[in-house]
């Protein structure tokens, strides 16, 4: 609610049906219909590109969350064994 009341003080929202259609000719116009594909296809690189990123990310904070669990029930460990033996 409060971000669609943002978007609306602001003028920023999602075009409509005949903005989109005004937004597909004028790319059409500007860079031909023979550039159109390689641009998609330029799109769909980054696109990918950026989910791979991601994916690298996630799985780097998944495995140092991991790490830090086993230090933490390493020094758990040690801690019970120290106290059997004392």
């Amino acid at each position: 609610m409060m971000i669609t009341k943002l978007l609306s003080i602001f003028l920023i929202g999602m075009p409509g049906g005949s903005e989109w259609i005004f937004i597909i000719l004028a790319i059409v116009l500007l860079f031909g219909g023979k550039k159109i594909p390689e641009l998609m296809k330029g799109l769909g690189k980054g696109i990918r590109e950026f989910k791979d990123a991601k994916d690298n990310v996630k799985t780097e904070i998944e495995e140092g969350m991991k790490e830090k669990d086993k230090d933490a029930e390493i020094k758990e460990l040690r801690r019970q064994l120290e106290q059997k033996q004392a």
